[in-house]
Protein backbone atom coordinates (compact mmCIF):
# COMPACT_ATOMS: atom_id res chain seq x y z
CA UNK A 1 0.00 0.00 0.00
CA UNK A 2 1.45 3.35 -1.06
CA UNK A 3 1.38 6.45 1.11
CA UNK A 4 -1.38 8.94 0.51
CA UNK A 5 -0.39 12.01 -1.47
CA UNK A 6 -0.83 14.94 0.89
CA UNK A 7 -0.29 18.68 0.44
CA UNK A 8 -0.32 21.10 3.38
CA UNK A 9 -1.24 24.64 2.33
CA UNK A 10 -1.22 27.47 4.88
CA UNK A 11 -3.46 30.51 4.63
CA UNK A 12 -5.66 28.65 2.17
CA UNK A 13 -9.19 29.80 2.88
CA UNK A 14 -9.16 32.57 0.26
CA UNK A 15 -7.37 34.07 -2.70
CA UNK A 16 -4.10 32.55 -3.85
CA UNK A 17 -4.02 29.95 -1.07
CA UNK A 18 -7.47 28.65 -1.95
CA UNK A 19 -6.56 28.43 -5.64
CA UNK A 20 -3.39 26.50 -4.77
CA UNK A 21 -5.28 24.05 -2.56
CA UNK A 22 -7.88 23.29 -5.23
CA UNK A 23 -5.27 22.99 -7.97
CA UNK A 24 -3.16 20.53 -5.96
CA UNK A 25 -6.32 18.56 -5.21
CA UNK A 26 -6.95 18.39 -8.94
CA UNK A 27 -3.38 17.13 -9.27
CA UNK A 28 -4.30 14.20 -7.02
CA UNK A 29 -3.37 15.37 -3.50
CA UNK A 30 -5.42 15.22 -0.34
CA UNK A 31 -5.29 18.64 1.29
CA UNK A 32 -4.43 19.73 4.82
CA UNK A 33 -5.93 23.20 4.68
CA UNK A 34 -4.72 25.72 7.22
CA UNK A 35 -6.47 29.01 7.90
CA UNK A 36 -6.84 31.25 10.92
CA UNK A 37 -10.47 32.27 11.36
CA UNK A 38 -12.61 32.42 8.19
CA UNK A 39 -14.50 29.15 8.67
CA UNK A 40 -17.13 29.84 6.00
CA UNK A 41 -14.54 30.56 3.32
CA UNK A 42 -12.52 27.49 4.31
CA UNK A 43 -15.60 25.30 4.03
CA UNK A 44 -16.14 26.52 0.46
CA UNK A 45 -12.60 25.40 -0.39
CA UNK A 46 -13.35 22.01 1.17
CA UNK A 47 -16.30 21.62 -1.19
CA UNK A 48 -14.11 22.35 -4.20
CA UNK A 49 -11.44 19.91 -3.04
CA UNK A 50 -14.03 17.18 -2.52
CA UNK A 51 -15.40 17.91 -6.00
CA UNK A 52 -11.93 16.99 -7.29
CA UNK A 53 -12.32 13.60 -5.64
CA UNK A 54 -9.86 14.31 -2.81
CA UNK A 55 -10.11 14.67 0.96
CA UNK A 56 -9.65 17.96 2.79
CA UNK A 57 -8.72 18.29 6.46
CA UNK A 58 -9.35 21.72 7.99
CA UNK A 59 -6.62 22.99 10.33
CA UNK A 60 -7.63 26.30 11.92
CA UNK A 61 -4.59 27.77 13.67
CA UNK A 62 -2.37 30.84 13.65
CA UNK A 63 0.94 29.93 11.98
CA UNK A 64 2.77 32.44 14.21
CA UNK A 65 1.59 30.70 17.41
CA UNK A 66 4.12 27.99 18.31
CA UNK A 67 1.80 26.05 20.61
CA UNK A 68 -1.04 26.15 18.10
CA UNK A 69 1.20 24.94 15.28
CA UNK A 70 2.61 22.06 17.30
CA UNK A 71 -0.78 21.13 18.71
CA UNK A 72 -2.35 20.90 15.27
CA UNK A 73 0.46 19.36 13.26
CA UNK A 74 2.46 17.10 15.56
CA UNK A 75 -0.29 14.44 15.97
CA UNK A 76 -0.87 14.36 12.21
CA UNK A 77 2.83 14.21 11.35
CA UNK A 78 3.31 11.28 13.71
CA UNK A 79 1.19 9.24 11.30
CA UNK A 80 1.59 10.85 7.86
CA UNK A 81 4.02 13.11 6.01
CA UNK A 82 2.89 15.59 3.37
CA UNK A 83 4.83 15.44 0.12
CA UNK A 84 4.08 19.13 -0.46
CA UNK A 85 4.19 22.11 1.89
CA UNK A 86 3.07 25.49 0.57
CA UNK A 87 3.78 28.39 2.94
CA UNK A 88 1.21 30.91 1.80
CA UNK A 89 -0.10 32.43 5.05
CA UNK A 90 0.49 36.16 5.21
CA UNK A 91 -1.03 39.61 5.34
CA UNK A 92 -0.08 43.25 4.84
CA UNK A 93 -0.29 46.28 7.11
CA UNK A 94 0.88 49.06 4.83
CA UNK A 95 2.11 52.45 5.91
CA UNK A 96 5.17 54.67 5.75
CA UNK A 97 7.92 53.56 8.10
CA UNK A 98 8.11 56.89 9.94
CA UNK A 99 4.54 56.34 11.16
CA UNK A 100 4.65 52.56 11.51
CA UNK A 101 4.09 51.14 14.98
CA UNK A 102 6.25 48.39 16.40
CA UNK A 103 3.19 46.13 16.42
CA UNK A 104 2.58 46.75 12.69
CA UNK A 105 6.19 45.83 12.01
CA UNK A 106 6.28 42.84 14.30
CA UNK A 107 2.93 41.29 13.38
CA UNK A 108 3.72 41.16 9.65
CA UNK A 109 7.16 39.63 10.21
CA UNK A 110 5.76 37.18 12.76
CA UNK A 111 3.21 35.70 10.37
CA UNK A 112 5.52 35.49 7.37
CA UNK A 113 8.83 34.55 8.99
CA UNK A 114 7.88 32.92 12.28
CA UNK A 115 5.02 31.17 10.50
CA UNK A 116 7.38 29.81 7.88
CA UNK A 117 9.84 28.67 10.54
CA UNK A 118 7.35 27.01 12.87
CA UNK A 119 5.43 25.09 10.20
CA UNK A 120 8.39 24.19 8.02
CA UNK A 121 10.57 23.00 10.89
CA UNK A 122 8.01 20.36 11.85
CA UNK A 123 7.23 19.25 8.31
CA UNK A 124 10.76 19.21 6.89
CA UNK A 125 11.94 16.99 9.75
CA UNK A 126 9.51 14.35 8.51
CA UNK A 127 10.41 14.94 4.86
CA UNK A 128 14.07 14.37 5.70
CA UNK A 129 13.24 10.93 7.06
CA UNK A 130 11.23 10.15 3.93
CA UNK A 131 13.95 11.58 1.68
CA UNK A 132 11.28 13.24 -0.43
CA UNK A 133 9.26 16.42 -0.54
CA UNK A 134 8.52 19.77 -2.13
CA UNK A 135 8.36 23.08 -0.27
CA UNK A 136 7.05 26.18 -2.03
CA UNK A 137 7.07 29.56 -0.31
CA UNK A 138 4.79 32.29 -1.60
CA UNK A 139 6.82 35.49 -1.59
CA UNK A 140 6.20 38.71 -3.52
CA UNK A 141 7.48 41.26 -5.98
CA UNK A 142 7.71 43.52 -2.92
CA UNK A 143 10.42 41.29 -1.50
CA UNK A 144 12.40 41.46 -4.74
CA UNK A 145 12.42 45.18 -5.49
CA UNK A 146 10.88 46.90 -2.45
CA UNK A 147 7.67 48.93 -2.49
CA UNK A 148 7.12 52.27 -0.79
CA UNK A 149 4.68 51.96 2.09
CA UNK A 150 5.49 48.26 2.55
CA UNK A 151 8.76 48.24 4.48
CA UNK A 152 7.46 45.56 6.85
CA UNK A 153 5.90 43.41 4.12
CA UNK A 154 8.91 43.82 1.80
CA UNK A 155 11.30 42.88 4.62
CA UNK A 156 9.24 39.79 5.45
CA UNK A 157 9.08 38.59 1.86
CA UNK A 158 12.76 39.32 1.23
CA UNK A 159 13.52 37.26 4.33
CA UNK A 160 11.50 34.37 2.92
CA UNK A 161 13.46 34.57 -0.33
CA UNK A 162 16.72 34.20 1.59
CA UNK A 163 15.28 31.39 3.69
CA UNK A 164 14.13 29.59 0.53
CA UNK A 165 17.61 29.58 -0.95
CA UNK A 166 19.32 28.54 2.28
CA UNK A 167 16.88 25.74 3.06
CA UNK A 168 17.14 24.47 -0.50
CA UNK A 169 20.88 24.08 -0.04
CA UNK A 170 20.41 22.32 3.32
CA UNK A 171 18.00 19.62 2.20
CA UNK A 172 18.86 18.98 -1.46
CA UNK A 173 20.85 15.83 -0.69
CA UNK A 174 17.70 14.31 0.81
CA UNK A 175 15.81 14.94 -2.44
CA UNK A 176 13.68 17.75 -1.01
CA UNK A 177 13.18 20.65 -3.40
CA UNK A 178 12.57 24.15 -2.02
CA UNK A 179 11.46 27.01 -4.23
CA UNK A 180 9.46 30.21 -4.05
CA UNK A 181 6.80 31.80 -6.23
CA UNK A 182 6.76 35.60 -6.29
CA UNK A 183 3.42 37.03 -7.41
CA UNK A 184 3.12 40.59 -8.59
CA UNK A 185 -0.26 42.32 -8.67
CA UNK A 186 -2.86 39.53 -8.47
CA UNK A 187 -6.62 40.06 -8.34
CA UNK A 188 -7.44 39.18 -4.71
CA UNK A 189 -8.90 40.92 -1.68
CA UNK A 190 -5.42 42.28 -0.87
CA UNK A 191 -5.33 44.28 -4.11
CA UNK A 192 -9.01 45.26 -4.28
CA UNK A 193 -8.46 48.81 -3.02
CA UNK A 194 -5.31 49.63 -5.00
CA UNK A 195 -5.35 52.44 -7.62
CA UNK A 196 -5.60 50.21 -10.70
CA UNK A 197 -5.36 53.11 -13.16
CA UNK A 198 -1.93 54.02 -11.77
CA UNK A 199 -0.61 50.49 -11.54
CA UNK A 200 -1.59 49.05 -14.92
CA UNK A 201 0.82 51.28 -16.94
CA UNK A 202 3.72 49.83 -14.90
CA UNK A 203 2.87 46.23 -15.88
CA UNK A 204 4.16 45.28 -19.35
CA UNK A 205 1.31 42.79 -19.88
CA UNK A 206 -1.18 45.52 -18.97
CA UNK A 207 -3.30 43.57 -16.50
CA UNK A 208 -3.40 42.11 -13.00
CA UNK A 209 -2.71 38.40 -12.70
CA UNK A 210 -5.17 35.76 -11.57
CA UNK A 211 -4.82 33.55 -8.50
CA UNK A 212 -5.04 30.52 -10.77
CA UNK A 213 -1.91 31.63 -12.62
CA UNK A 214 0.01 31.57 -9.34
CA UNK A 215 -1.50 28.20 -8.44
CA UNK A 216 -0.41 26.77 -11.79
CA UNK A 217 3.19 27.82 -11.08
CA UNK A 218 3.06 26.06 -7.71
CA UNK A 219 1.60 22.98 -9.39
CA UNK A 220 4.49 22.95 -11.86
CA UNK A 221 7.14 23.23 -9.13
CA UNK A 222 5.51 20.31 -7.30
CA UNK A 223 5.29 18.14 -10.42
CA UNK A 224 7.61 15.61 -12.03
CA UNK A 225 8.44 18.31 -14.60
CA UNK A 226 10.44 20.27 -12.01
CA UNK A 227 12.73 17.62 -10.53
CA UNK A 228 15.95 19.60 -11.23
CA UNK A 229 14.72 22.94 -9.92
CA UNK A 230 15.53 24.04 -6.37
CA UNK A 231 16.48 27.27 -4.63
CA UNK A 232 14.74 29.33 -7.30
CA UNK A 233 12.32 32.27 -7.23
CA UNK A 234 9.70 32.01 -9.97
CA UNK A 235 8.18 35.43 -10.66
CA UNK A 236 4.54 35.63 -11.75
CA UNK A 237 4.21 39.35 -12.34
CA UNK A 238 3.38 40.21 -15.93
CA UNK A 239 6.91 41.47 -16.54
CA UNK A 240 6.92 44.18 -13.88
CA UNK A 241 10.32 43.01 -12.56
Amino acid sequence: MTDKKIALVTGASRGIGAAIAVTLADDGYDIWLNYRSDHDAAQKVVEKVVACGRQCLLLPFDVADERAVEGALSPLLAAETPFILVNNAGFAQDGVMALMSHEEWRSVLNVHLDGFFLVTKLVVARMLRKRAGRIVNIVSTSGQIGVAGQVNYSAAKAGLIGATRSLAAEVARRKILVNAVAPGFIETEMTADLPVEKILPTIPLGRFGQAQEVADAVSFLCSDKATYITGQILAINGGIV
